[in-house]
């Protein structure tokens, strides 16, 4: 076995003790075939188990410690160092309305809900990415406000940023968000990504296959309030440009950024299962700008932030900003930082990848595979509490064993992630899921 170079301790060991008191305990056990064999492939990768420096080692590395920040996780950072501090997960497959660049017009099976995440189980991997780096998390679906504990789920994710989340964020389509987004803001709330694809309600109509739009933009009105009130949260409206359908319509969603600070963003329109996507219906990343610009010569680019996935620019003087999410002809994969749990526990590395690794079963697997509420969540901690005076030295530094073997099988997945995705040409031939059964 080889063992990790010495560098590596440096600063981990006194942050680990201290985050023992704060971690959760629950052993996540692995005994079926495939997560075994994932985990052996994870073993392959890298090694599984971290020896502990010698004593003198612990002395010197504490008193470094004291001056010098703990280094990102192994786990979370790729073969091209990478490192992944922004977790989507996917709350929920269903959704309440029927977008045609989302969801197949027929729709799409939805799980057994016994296949899906519960609360204490979405909480728990939470948790440990965050113990692991991952400063912001942001829920998705489905529609994630149809599920109906969103509020206590937000609440305990929220609790997170005593370990180091710094931002929780929900993409909605808006319909049920406003009479839920006071508790979403008691909750931790700091960002909301609002999809809306046309200011013609009858377009609307035709786009989302059901109606609803008034009640989106009084949820859109609701959101400018607030930060108006002094909210602080950070409000995007997210738009897939799609040609010969709205395409004529960019320039009345620029000009809702005179006077409301908020992003508009514009998103290339991409290939998934049963979206029917075309190449010639897309309108891309330049194309899009040169309209912008011939209404707004002056119209400007802003220095990016490290990880942003949108290209962000400035009309003078209006208060809000325009973005440019150009995933399908000028990726952004080199600073990609984000990873995706599906709602029904799959981890995917990159939106576009086919690749899924499961992560649920590996955590069911101290449940005899069944679901784990709250009720089991909390008899499976008193077992790892019982069994603690007995854990090795290495596992008491905040990882059970089990814990170790999930982190192994997710830094497993991340050291395989690529170093871009396909582009067209390709990515409409790949097998993905339809974008509802991803996240959003």
């Amino acid at each position: 076995m080889s063992l990790l170079p010495p560098h590596h301790f440096i600063g981990r060991l006194p942050a680990a003790v201290t985050r023992l008191r704060r971690l959760p305990r629950l052993q996540i056990g692995i005994r079926s075939t495939s997560s075994a064999s994932a985990v052996a492939e994870s073993h392959r990768e890298f090694p599984a188990k971290h020896d502990l420096p010698p004593p003198s080692t612990i002395s010197r590395l504490s008193h470094l410690q004291r001056e010098d920040p703990k280094p990102f996780s192994y786990f979370l950072t790729d073969t091209f160092r990478r490192q992944h501090t922004y977790l989507r997960i996917s709350v929920t497959e269903r959704c309440n309305l029927r977008c045609t660049y989302c969801m197949p017009a027929l729709g799409v099976p939805l799980s057994p809900p016994s296949h899906l995440l519960t609360t204490p189980e979405i909480v728990y991997l939470s948790s440990l990415f965050v113990s692991e780096g991952v400063n912001k998390i942001r829920l998705t679906g489905g529609e994630p406000t149809v599920r109906s504990d969103i509020l206590p789920l937000m609440r305990s994710i929220g609790s997170l940023k005593s370990q180091g989340l710094k931002e929780l964020c929900i993409t909605s389509n808006g319909l049920a968000l406003r009479t839920k987004l006071d508790a979403m803001l008691e909750a931790g709330l700091t960002g909301v990504n609002l999809s809306l694809d046309t200011l013609d309600p009858t377009r609307f109509e035709v786009l989302t296959r059901r109606r609803g739009w008034e009640k989106i933009w009084r949820c859109f009105e609701r959101l400018v309030e607030v930060n108006r009130l002094g909210a602080g949260i950070k409000v995007k409206l997210n738009t897939v440009v799609m040609r010969g359908i709205n395409e004529s319509e960019m320039l009345d969603f620029v000009e809702l950024g005179r006077e409301r600070d908020v992003e508009v963003r514009f998103i290339e329109y991409m290939p998934f299962q049963g979206n029917k996507w075309e190449r010639g219906k897309v309108v891309g990343y330049r194309e899009m700008l040169e309209t912008v610009r011939a209404r707004y010569p002056g119209f400007y680019q802003e220095q990016g932030r490290e990880g942003e996935t949108s290209k962000t620019w400035q009309v003078p003087g209006f208060k809000g900003k325009v973005g440019f999410i150009t995933s399908m002809t000028e990726n952004f994969c080199a600073g990609c930082n984000r990873l995706r749990i599906t709602s029904d526990g799959n981890l995917k590395v990159c939106l576009f990848g086919n690749a899924e690794v499961n992560l649920r079963d590996l955590m069911r697997s101290a449940n005899a595979g069944e679901p784990i509420e709250e009720e089991a969540m909390e008899a499976v901690k008193r077992v790892e509490m019982e069994r603690a005076p007995g854990l090795r030295n290495a596992e008491m530094l905040g990882r059970s064993e089990r814990e170790r073997e999930l982190l192994e099988v997710i830094g497993a997945a991340v050291k395989r992630k690529k170093a871009r995705h396909a582009g067209m040409g390709e990515l409409e031939n790949m097998e993905n899921r339809p974008m509802i059964l991803i996240g959003g």
